[in-house]
């Protein structure tokens, strides 16, 4: 059948797109706009109902642009879909509340989570789905591609390619996907020049580039001041050490932000070193340069660090220690969130990590009725990826202690570390997790789980570790967790008998079953109980942010 005479046109899109850019060469919009046209250029090629990719990353933020298009007049641009990793600032719910957006799928929300919660409680905006950041950026390049993103970078040359530094992180995902189906990439940046260290972005997937009236905003996210570290972290790091790192022989990984993962790190190079396990344990990362990670790098603990992003006052240090980063010819480091959330997904033996509540089945979720943080990359990490093909000691145990000898596949362990109450003596065991009623709020059709239970194989509090690869039932995970839950009253309604039989059989381990005086988790223990600790280590190539300063 012949078919050369079908009425069907097939480039809407890209027609779309010259229509967007022949609106704006008619009001004098170059590739090089100026700051004073930024707020005309935002509302000539976006159109209401758009779907806007704006790059709020974990650290990196196009704030720039995100102000300006907070800026915008809700009358020219509305019913705008935002698809983003991070809603970090506070444009990026002003968007909402000025009636310029109205939907929203997105990873992460940190510093709005309690805003975000209220606008939802509220019905003042609808949330398409809380993601994995792999989930989100997969799904750029299916059924939520944006028709504009808006990103930040280092620098532009003259031709308009773009240097995005260390903080690479979603930009290449976001501009791929956009770009490569007709859609229209701004991108502000510090500073124009000759020559850049390197092209990471090329001229011709970038549409208009902006120099942004001060640097883009990123936030020292993975920085831990040691001082802050409690023995109770102090002693959980000693647990998890002893009782999972050794025991399991896990050499890659990835560590969740916080004290008690902070606290891991800075034992490495004292404790485990004492224990005879370096060279043994946590010797491949996929990880941010974590500052409490210099002493075990300098130490030579650590082979290797594949990063999602970078972190502020590390620039120096990263570039001076090539053979344990990913590095440039010109000594910058390129990180990049998609490959390393998959290094972490399928190439890394365990996660461990923290969180807001925990079920009886060992569901653990950071969305609660007064905060919303969303998940992050922490489902990517802390899930058993079953498309896993090749094998590692720690693996084939875990599938050995949850499976039998006999099974034909491992399991990666995923640990949740949590001192039992936070702050303002909150459980951080339940009965049941917040999220159901989330689900109700959001009209959603699943509740916002974090980490499902049946992927959480350990869990760490300063009562003990409870190994959930070794429940026979779900009687028995319940009570291995009501066992670690202290004085919760998920864990004063424990039965004590079968506590003790979990515990007999080593499903439950307090410090004193592995070994460990509780008396000798002392600050004593840390490689460094200060910043200026880890300035000492670095060789004064870490340079902290000024916050992190008291001397």
């Amino acid at each position: 059948m012949n078919h050369t005479g079908t009425s069907k046109v097939w480039d809407t899109r890209k027609r779309g797109r010259q229509r967007r850019l022949e609106r704006a060469a008619s009001l004098g919009l170059r590739p090089r706009i100026t700051q004073e046209q930024i707020t005309q250029l935002l509302q000539t090629v976006i159109e209401p109902g758009d779907r806007v990719c704006l790059e709020g990353n974990n650290q990196k933020q196009a704030d720039f642009l995100a102000d300006s298009l907070a800026a915008c007049d809700p009358q020219q641009l509305h019913h705008l879909h935002m698809v983003q990793s991070v809603l970090a600032l506070p444009s990026h719910l002003d968007l909402f509340e000025n009636g310029i957006a109205s939907r929203l799928d997105f990873s992460f929300s940190g510093p709005q989570g309690g805003r975000l919660a209220r606008l939802v409680q509220d019905k003042q905006i609808e949330i398409g789905a809380i993601h994995t950041y792999l989930e989100l950026f997969g799904r750029y390049f299916t059924d939520l591609t944006p028709n504009v993103c808006l990103i930040a970078a280092q620098a532009a040359d003259a031709a308009g390619n773009l240097y995005t530094g260390p903080n690479t992180e979603d930009t290449p995902a976001i501009v791929e996907a956009t770009a490569f189906r007709s859609g229209i990439v701004i991108a502000q940046v510090n500073e124009r020049v000759d020559t850049l260290p390197r092209v990471d972005i090329p001229a011709d997937w970038v549409d208009f580039t902006v120099v942004a009236p001060h640097p883009n905003y990123i936030e020292p996210l993975f920085t831990r001041d040691p001082a802050q570290i409690t023995e109770v972290q102090i002693l959980m790091a000693m647990m998890a050490i002893k009782g999972i790192y050794a025991e399991y022989g896990v050499q890659r990984l990835n560590h969740g932000i916080g004290f008690d993962t902070a606290a891991i790190e800075l034992l490495l190079p004292t404790y485990a070193t004492e224990l005879g396990l370096k060279g043994k344990i946590c010797t491949h990362w996929a990880l941010n340069p974590h500052p409490t990670l210099i002493p075990a790098i300098e130490s030579g603990c650590v082979q290797s660090i594949h990063s999602f992003g970078s972190e502020v006052g590390m620039e120096n240090y990263i570039a001076a220690r090539s053979d344990v980063f990913f590095t440039g010819r010109d000594g910058s480091m390129r990180s990049n969130r998609a490959l390393s959330q998959t290094a972490g997904l399928y190439a890394c033996d365990m996660f461990i990590g923290s969180t807001l509540q925990i079920d009886l089945a060992g569901n653990s979720s950071t969305a609660t009725t007064g905060r919303i943080t969303g998940f992050g990359g922490a489902p990517n990490m802390g899930s058993d990826p079953h498309g896993r093909r090749h094998a590692s000691a720690a693996w084939l145990k875990a599938g050995r202690q949850a499976g039998g000898p006999d099974a034909i596949r491992g399991r990666k362990l995923v640990v949740q570390t949590v001192e039992t109450f936070r702050e303002h003596m909150t459980p951080v065991f339940v009965e049941e997790l917040d999220a159901w009623q989330l689900k109700a709020a959001m009209d959603a059709e699943l509740p916002p789980i974090m980490i499902y239970g049946d992927d959480v194989t350990h869990i760490v509090t300063e009562e003990g570790i409870a190994n959930l690869l070794l429940c026979r039932s779900a009687e028995e995970r319940a009570q291995a967790i009501r066992g670690v839950a202290g004085f919760t009253p998920v864990g004063m309604a424990r039965d004590g008998r079968m506590v003790e039989n979990l515990r007999d059989r080593g499903v439950v381990r307090r410090p004193e079953d592995l070994g460990i005086d509780p008396r000798l988790a002392t600050r004593d223990l840390l490689a460094a109980r200060s910043v200026k600790d880890l300035v000492r280590w670095s060789g004064d190539l870490y340079t902290p942010p000024s916050r992190f300063r008291n001397w």
